[in-house]
């Protein structure tokens, strides 16, 4: 094999800082003049490495279907409803401690063609980024309980259950705002042998 050197732009990009991102970029309950329907939720965490030492000024993206289980795409041809007040999308920096919080609406499950009457489980998916565009990692994030992660072909093809219980939530009545949003919490964890699966990464 011959090595290829990296690009300018691999290597530098993305340049984006606090003071990009917008107010309300990481609440997605916020980005429309109206309420967005359905179950309200916070999600947060921390980004650490396998030793536990926080990762500061990591780019987190957010992407997710609606409560109805449908995505703000094109290509998105579920016959659920879309909801005019959610794009399902949003961005967060984490902090000198490797935190980060969203606020968004849990997503629904809905169908896809894998396999007779296929469904996804509800899930939220995760894009990390750190100094440059060749350190991104995707993940997703499913929620306890959900009886649909027992079929669903994409969690169970991560080996080792205890790998698998790493991508799910857990409830956290700390992070619950009462009468407002449940809070779950879902750190990241970039190497060793407890790291979060991510995408490509066997």
């Amino acid at each position: 094999m011959i090595p290829l050197p990296h690009t300018l732009s691999e290597l530098t990009g993305p340049l984006y800082g606090h003071a990009l991102l917008g107010e309300t970029d990481s609440d997605l309950t916020r980005h429309h003049a109206g309420e967005p329907i359905g179950e309200r939720i916070i999600v947060t965490g921390r980004v650490v490495d396998e030793d536990g030492r926080p990762i500061p000024n990591t780019l987190i993206e957010l992407w997710q279907a609606n409560a109805a289980g449908r995505y703000r795409h094109w290509r998105d041809d579920h016959p659920a409803p879309l909801d005019p007040n959610f794009t399902g999308a949003g961005r967060a920096v984490t902090d000198d401690n490797g935190n980060y919080r969203f606020t968004t609406i849990k997503p629904g499950a809905y169908p896809w063609p894998n396999h007779a009457n296929a469904w996804r489980p509800a899930h939220i998916h995760f894009s990390l980024l750190g100094p440059c565009f060749i350190t991104r990692l995707i993940t997703q994030m499913y929620f306890p309980g959900d009886p649909l992660l027992a079929s669903d072909p994409i969690y169970q093809s991560i080996p080792g259950e205890r790998a698998r219980r790493r991508l799910i939530a857990d409830l956290d009545p700390n992070v619950t705002q009462q009468q407002w949003a449940l809070g779950y919490r879902f750190d990241f964890v970039l190497r060793g042998r407890a790291a979060t699966p991510f995408e490509g990464a066997r």
